[in-house]
């Protein structure tokens, strides 16, 4: 799929991963509807989300490459939110061409202890909201004869890790979603894939990170580096973290590449090779 004057959804955009998805995609020449929550607070989870501002500055960042972006608030566990934002970049922008599947939060802790709340709104937005903004989008795609869906999952989604149940099987159920809707879709000519990104340096990572560390008793090395810098140097064959605009790149990769689909790519660094 060319790109040049396509029109892209992109959720949990308003910063990290989404924003860098966002920038790519414009900077390929797609106009964007960059969706968020706009709340940066959430009871069941212990650090801040993106705020509208943030959104707002996404939008204008996306706006500086040329194409067309509009800022849309709502809530992807919500399908009557899916349908509106679905409805309301139709108006705006003419069609869908491209969905990602961005949105995501995590909440760690062990399981014995894990608050059932946390578990819920973790699969919640995680694993449900990619079906709801799928089915509000297919059928402007199936008009289209062509879409291309992608899906945010993690390395996290191909291994398990301790301290991180809740994130890892919405991750999971992810991977498993996108292959089944790869299936389903293929005849009519939409694409579905997934990215598995590694260790990146955004601020849902960087404010749990330590927590999962000491959760499973593990420091920072000799004291010379962080967390997240540890882990990359230690975690990855290429010994540095991602960045969103390594994510943006295979984004925009898996909207091009015509005939690949089902696919989950990693882009960790060598951090999972499964």
């Amino acid at each position: 799929m060319e790109l040049k004057g396509k029109n892209a959804v992109v959720t949990g955009a308003a910063r990290g991963i989404g924003r860098g998805i966002a920038l790519k995609l414009a900077q390929a020449g797609a106009n964007v509807a960059c969706i968020d929550l706009g709340n940066p607070s959430d009871k069941a989870l212990t650090y801040n989300l993106a705020a509208q501002t943030d959104l707002l500055s996404t939008v204008e960042e996306v706006k500086r490459c040329g194409v067309n972006a509009l800022p849309i608030l709502a809530d992807v566990t919500s399908f009557a939110d899916c349908q509106r934002m679905a409805a309301e970049t139709v108006k705006q922008l003419g069609s869908i061409d491209i969905l990602v599947n961005n949105a995501g939060i995590i909440a760690v802790g062990v399981v014995a202890d894990f608050p059932e709340e946390q578990w819920d709104r973790v699969m919640a937005v995680n694993a449900k909201g990619p079906v709801l903004c799928s089915k509000a989008c297919i059928p402007h795609m199936l008009r289209n004869k062509e879409g291309a869906i992608i899906n945010t999952a993690s390395i996290a989604g191909k291994t398990g890790r301790g301290g991180a149940a809740a994130y890892c099987a919405s991750k999971f159920a992810v991977v498993a979603f996108t292959q089944a809707l790869a299936e389903e879709l293929g005849p009519s000519n939409i694409r579905v894939n997934a990215v598995c990104p590694g260790f990146l340096r955004t601020a849902m990572w960087t404010q749990v990170l330590n927590k999962v560390q000491g959760l499973l008793g593990r420091g920072e090395g000799d004291g010379t580096d962080d967390n997240l810098t540890h882990v990359a140097l230690h975690g990855t064959y290429l010994r540095r973290e991602q960045t969103p605009d390594d994510i943006g790149d295979a984004v925009v990769y898996l909207v091009r590449a015509d005939n690949v689909t089902g696919e989950t790519l990693n882009v960790a660094g060598g951090a999972e090779v499964h």
